[in-house]
């Protein structure tokens, strides 16, 4: 006992000094690369870190270019997208869907009517979002299929990822009755034609064919209860892992290509330049005449060098950022309208062929032409004045699809 004690003053030193030594080296050594995650400095450890659940950092210099939006990423985030094929998901705008969510995601979207003067929107998803988003299901709601968006949707691979909750098809009003469904407009029996079903190419994500931890009912999403056709909400990552798992990742197994091998990527050379002044400082439209809730405006920020949208009178924002919805290039393309062709009031626009419209960017306009030769060619956008491809800014496009005769207007 007594040599117990006589150590006692020894081991009461040994604990100080080494509390002593532990404060010192917290207080006065730089923090490691884990403990300063949200810092804008590069790092040699080249992981990407969570700045919230759900969200990736990539710290590495900004040097691969995205092949749809132009844009510079991380070497990280390129790693990641030249592993899949771009991802297609049918979004849409009725009213009760608002906020939808991942539309600011997308490197791509495309807006058309889909029925009634309701629009819908296709967004294309690959490079941007890498950077994933805090809410599991980032996608949504996702509704029906449209033979018109089939026709775009073909310009992004052999056989192109697309997510859509079933589609126009050969109904009937009675069993065994006559289909009432017109055949263009038949967007199921499309995509079964154009193998997007078959076995090493099925590409096709109708929900009704995927699991729950792929795509889910959420009806109290934004808050409030809402219609079940307004809440199915689907995961990007398990959408893809998914079409991997069908031998459809950057490669189609079945063929042994890229998905990109006939791909046309678009310029991207213009600069990012704001305009001193603009003329274009509002931009408004209508698809339909009297459906406001559908009314469009972009009002371009000089500051920023971007345009922010607004829907139906207010602004448009994305449920997963709960920001507003911006976009570095507008594109209006006009295109022929086949209105309520059937019972169903399905519609049909021409989005195959020849047309013109109006390219926003900077600040300014071009007036543009736009040719798309077959379905699977890539649409192409030409200054009407050159007869040169546009350049666009670096950066997300919303492409906006209006009737003939629609009109634009402005407010400076």
């Amino acid at each position: 006992m007594k040599k117990i004690l006589s150590f006692a003053p020894y081991f009461l030193v040994f604990i100080l000094l080494t509390s002593l030594s532990y404060w010192a080296f917290a207080t006065y050594l730089p923090a490691s690369a884990s403990q300063i995650s949200d810092s804008n400095t590069s790092s040699s450890d080249t992981t990407p870190t969570p700045k919230k659940s759900g969200i990736l950092v990539f710290e590495g210099p900004k040097t691969a270019v995205c092949p749809l939006n132009g844009a510079k990423y991380s070497e990280e985030e390129k790693a990641l997208w030249e592993q899949k094929r771009p991802l297609l998901v049918m979004i849409e705008n009725h009213e009760d869907s608002r906020p939808q969510s991942g539309l600011q995601n997308a490197d791509i979207v495309y807006e058309a009517v889909a029925e009634g003067g309701i629009t819908r929107f296709m967004g294309v998803f690959y490079c941007a979002a890498q950077q994933g988003s805090e809410q599991k299901y980032d996608v949504g709601p996702v509704r029906s299929a449209r033979t018109y968006f089939l026709d775009l949707a073909s310009e992004y691979s052999d056989y192109p990822l697309y997510t859509h909750v079933g589609g126009a098809n050969c109904s009937a009003a009675t069993p065994g009755g006559p289909c009432t469904t017109a055949k263009k407009a038949q967007a199921i029996e499309q995509i079964a034609a154009y193998g997007w079903n078959n076995k090493g190419t099925w590409g096709d994500l109708s929900q009704f064919s995927l699991s729950y931890k792929v795509c889910r009912r959420e009806p109290e999403r934004t808050g409030d209860v809402r219609a079940t056709e307004h809440t199915m909400y689907c995961s990007t990552t398990a959408l893809w892992s998914t079409a991997a798992d069908r031998g459809l990742s950057n490669k189609t197994e079945v063929n042994k290509t890229s998905w990109d091998k006939n791909f046309k990527s678009w310029a991207f050379t213009q600069a990012d330049k704001a305009s001193s002044s603009s003329d274009y400082n509002k931009i408004s439209f209508d698809f339909w005449s009297g459906y406001k809730d559908y009314s469009v405006t972009w009002e371009y920020d000089q500051s920023n060098n971007l345009y922010r949208r607004s829907n139906g009178g207010q602004p448009h924002v994305d449920f997963n950022t709960g920001s507003q919805i911006t976009a570095k290039n507008l594109v209006v393309q006009y295109a022929k309208e086949s209105r309520s062709i059937d019972e169903h009031g399905h519609n049909l626009y021409d989005v195959i062929g020849t047309g013109t419209g109006y390219l926003y960017q900077n600040g300014s306009k071009i007036d543009i032409t736009w040719s798309k030769s077959t379905r699977t060619s890539r649409t192409i956008f030409k200054d009407k004045s050159t007869g040169k491809e546009v350049n666009f800014v670096p950066g997300n496009i919303w492409i906006e699809i209006l009737p003939l005769g629609n009109t634009v207007d402005y407010e400076n």
